[in-house]
């Protein structure tokens, strides 16, 4: 079995015990009284104690504090993942016009971190792990997996994004995830062009693989991210963001009539 299968399968398998779970603990809410069953579910997603947990009003709605940080805390997981296949590269056999790409998509996660942060996300955590180790950046089937992995659950939380800003009023907010969305969705693209994956753009739709925004920690630490251990810790560290080109580097709306 491949690399990319593998990585694929472990996702799914993980989105679908998210969702089993979901499933089972909508049920209970179904059985209890109103507000309070509500709440117990929230408790049961997102465990107490976690940076955002306060904020938790509903299982199927992520409070917006939440989504800026979730995303922020994605986004220094995206510069991590980037920045240690730029170091790596003579390992894993990167030709120069795939560095080029991989660096502007490092610095396009950099520049959406840096408006999480100014948008007053907060961070859940600044070191990862990856599924494979350090295996990640020797192997280039490893990496292109990992990449690919990464960036399905990115979209589908932007995507998931999209709503949840909607539902909560905040329009403006929506557009912004869609348009952070788009360029993960282009990240996605060309880590398949570098692993020789063809088609590079090889879905009509991107696929909703979350429910909800707040699903997407406890998705991602069962896929293997977010237990650092020695000799599988990573540590995000910011990085510059020059490149003349990049452009569009802030959100833009046209403003409604």
């Amino acid at each position: 079995m491949s690399n990319q299968k593998l990585a694929s399968d472990n996702l799914v398998a993980a989105i679908e015990s998210r969702r089993s779970r979901r499933s089972l603990l909508k049920g209970a809410v179904v059985s209890a009284a109103g507000a309070t069953g509500v709440a117990a579910v929230a408790s049961a997603i997102i465990p107490a104690g976690s940076a955002f947990a306060a904020t938790t009003q509903s299982s199927c709605v992520t409070p917006i504090p939440q989504i800026l940080t979730i995303g922020r805390t994605a986004e220094r997981l995206a510069v991590t993942f980037y920045s240690h296949g730029l170091k790596y590269a003579d390992k894993l056999g990167l030709s120069w016009d795939a560095q080029v790409l991989l660096k502007a998509a490092m610095i396009e996660e950099q520049i959406h971190e840096n408006f999480f942060a100014s948008a007053g996300g907060q961070v859940l955590t600044s070191t990862f792990s990856f599924p494979n180790g350090e295996e990640t950046f020797r192997d280039l089937s490893k990496f292109i997996a990992t990449q690919q992995q990464l960036e399905g659950v990115f979209d589908s939380a932007f995507l998931a994004a999209i709503k949840e800003f909607g539902e909560q009023g905040r329009p403006d907010l929506s557009q912004i995830a869609g348009q952070i969305a788009t360029i993960e969705a282009e990240h996605r693209a060309l880590g398949r062009l570098i692993g020789g994956l063809s088609p590079a753009d090889n879905w009509a739709f991107s696929p909703v693989l979350l429910g909800s925004v707040g699903d997407a920690p406890a998705v991602v630490k069962q896929a293997g991210y977010l237990s650092p251990t020695q000799g599988n810790s990573f540590t995000y560290h910011p990085v510059s963001t020059s490149d003349s080109g990049v452009i569009y580097r802030s959100p833009f709306a046209v403003q409604s009539c």
